[in-house]
Order: C-alpha cells, then sequence, then structure tokens
C-alpha cells in the first residue's frame, strides 16, 4: 500500500514536470500554443522516443485518470451559477456547440483526405 503510494506520487511528480516544462517552453519561446498542449507533445515525444518507458508512468496515470471525474466537479459547480442563462439560450448553445465540433470534425477529415491525395503517387 505505501510502495503503491509512494509509485504514484512519483510518477505524478514526473508528469506533472513535463506539463509545466511545456508551460516553460510555451512562454520561453513565446510559442502561440497552451503549455498543457505543449506538455502533452513533450510527453508524447519522450514515450516515443523511449527516454521515458510507459511503466514510469502507468501507475500515476492511471490513477489520475481513474479519478478524472473529481477533477470536473469545480467546474461543474461554477455552472451551476449560470442556470438563468441556460435556461434562456441553453438550446442555442447545444446547437452552437454541435455544429460546432460537426464543422470541426469535417474540416478535420477533409483535410486529412486532401493530403492523403498529395501524398499518394
Amino acid at each position: 500500500m505505501v510502495t503503491n503510494l509512494i509509485k504514484i506520487t512519483w510518477q505524478t511528480v514526473l508528469l506533472w514536470l513535463v506539463f509545466r516544462l511545456g508551460v516553460y517552453l510555451v512562454g520561453a519561446l513565446d510559442l502561440s500554443l497552451p503549455g498543457n498542449v505543449a506538455g502533452m507533445l513533450l510527453m508524447f515525444a519522450l514515450l516515443a522516443s523511449g527516454v521515458v518507458q510507459p511503466a514510469w508512468i502507468e501507475t500515476g496515470s492511471g490513477f489520475l485518470l481513474k479519478h478524472f471525474a473529481f477533477f470536473f466537479i469545480p467546474i461543474s459547480v461554477g455552472l451551476m451559477s449560470f442556470g438563468p442563462l441556460v435556461r434562456k439560450s441553453g438550446l442555442a448553445l447545444l446547437a452552437i456547440l454541435l455544429l460546432s465540433a460537426l464543422a470541426g470534425a469535417a474540416v478535420t477529415g477533409i483535410s486529412v483526405q486532401l493530403l492523403q491525395r498529395r501524398r499518394e503517387p
């Protein structure tokens, strides 16, 4: 139990350090990219290159994913204060969210298809 807690703690610290490095690099290089996205790209590069082995972060990331819903509680509570807005414009907001998601998926699909056609001889 204690060894598992220590493993989760150190692995979570490693994940947090990669996140912070991504945030730092975005600030230092003045990139127009969110720091958390840079951190995820950095972690992907570290995993793909073999610098970081998946086993080194498996327990900690599994713990975080298992308790993922807990991190959304503050957001959910904050949304409750917008009850009147949701009652008034909820359907319009839902339509906008659905249409923007569909538009994003369509643009991504079309872009991928066009890029694949360019690569084929």
